[in-house]
């Protein structure tokens, strides 16, 4: 969850709105876990609020930002009833509009929605996005793809290979740990050389990942102290003999201190650049995108979210998509 001396910054909040008359462009993944019947009750909430709604279910993620830019004028907000995937597929059309970002998060992971703090029922997050507290948030940026989360190469990309959209709908986050298992016990290290404003080292490594937000993965920080509106990226590259070992760091990766451990190089900074010896793919939250040679970048204060009242009680974490 993010920390309470961040929301609190008087820069990071604006003041609320009045939905009363407030044109919002609604989005809806039916595909996600419990998107259409969750979004159904959350929609109806923010219409009996006062909201005026235009729904759009997309048939594929590539029909999000054209759909968002074409109705934007007179727009205040979008709002994305989905998981870290669909936001992602938003964050093109969300930078260049400059429009507000609500969630519903009817995901598997959710991700963005537990960094930000977000109630875990969705009726609770809109009504979240009826009481209009804004604050921006940077994005990552990856060979020109941006991401919320994180962008990684290695097991988490040979992951989003293989995770089948049924696979999620079925089992939720057991689905992310079953075929996890199954790539954990065939995975090789690779090399590559890390770039870095400080130096350039070569490593052979299971994974790079570049977090911009706190969580990633279900709920696993890239680094405990991050913030999604700090300015910087966190890296990590897993540079482990064996898999076995991730047995017993599994704690300090749900924590975000993995980088205490002696085989898991942690860096933080602007920018980043990953060249591998062959290309290899790029994850951004869930998607599979580009390739390497990579470079990462971050864009300060790129968008802005609807977020809790920093004068509430801080919500519960949201630790799985309701049923």
């Amino acid at each position: 969850m993010v920390a309470a001396d961040t929301l609190t910054r008087p820069q990071a909040l604006q003041r609320p709105w009045s939905p009363r008359g407030c044109r919002l462009l609604v989005v809806i993944n039916r595909h996600s876990r419990s998107g259409g019947i969750a979004a159904g009750d959350a929609i109806a909430r923010l219409s009996a609020a006062g909201f005026q709604l235009e729904v759009f279910s997309p048939e594929c993620p590539t029909e999000v930002s054209p759909w968002i830019e074409a109705h934007a004028d007179g727009a205040a907000a979008v709002v994305i009833a989905g998981g870290d995937g669909s936001l992602n597929a938003a964050a093109p059309a969300l930078a260049r509009t400059g429009l507000a970002l609500g969630i519903l998060p009817t995901g598997t992971a959710n991700d963005l929605a537990r960094t930000l703090g977000l109630p875990p029922t969705i009726e609770a997050a809109a009504d979240v996005i009826a009481a209009g507290h804004r604050r921006q948030i940077d994005l990552g940026d990856v060979n020109g793809h941006l991401f919320f989360n994180v962008a990684s190469l290695g097991l988490s990309a040979e992951l989003a290979r293989q995770l089948s959209r049924e696979t999620k709908r079925r089992f939720g986050r057991l689905g992310y740990l079953l075929t996890a298992i199954r790539i954990l016990s065939s995975s090789r290290p690779f090399r590559a050389i890390i770039v870095s404003s400080e130096e350039a080292v070569r490593v052979r490594t299971l994974q790079i990942a570049v977090g911009n937000g706190r969580y990633y993965g279900g709920g696993m920080a890239v680094e405990h102290s991050a913030e999604i509106d700090d300015s910087h990226l966190d890296l990590y590259s897993l540079e482990l003999s064996g898999v076995w070992k991730l047995i017993a760091m599994a704690k300090d990766f749900r924590l975000g201190r993995h980088g205490a451990w002696r085989e898991v190089r942690a860096a933080r900074g602007a920018s980043f650049e990953v060249r591998t010896r062959r290309p290899r793919p790029v994850n951004t939250d869930g998607e599979l995108v580009t390739f390497t040679p990579a470079r990462f970048t971050v864009r300060p204060k790129a968008v802005t979210v609807i977020v809790p009242s920093p004068s509430g009680p801080p919500p519960p974490e949201i630790s799985e998509t309701p049923a």
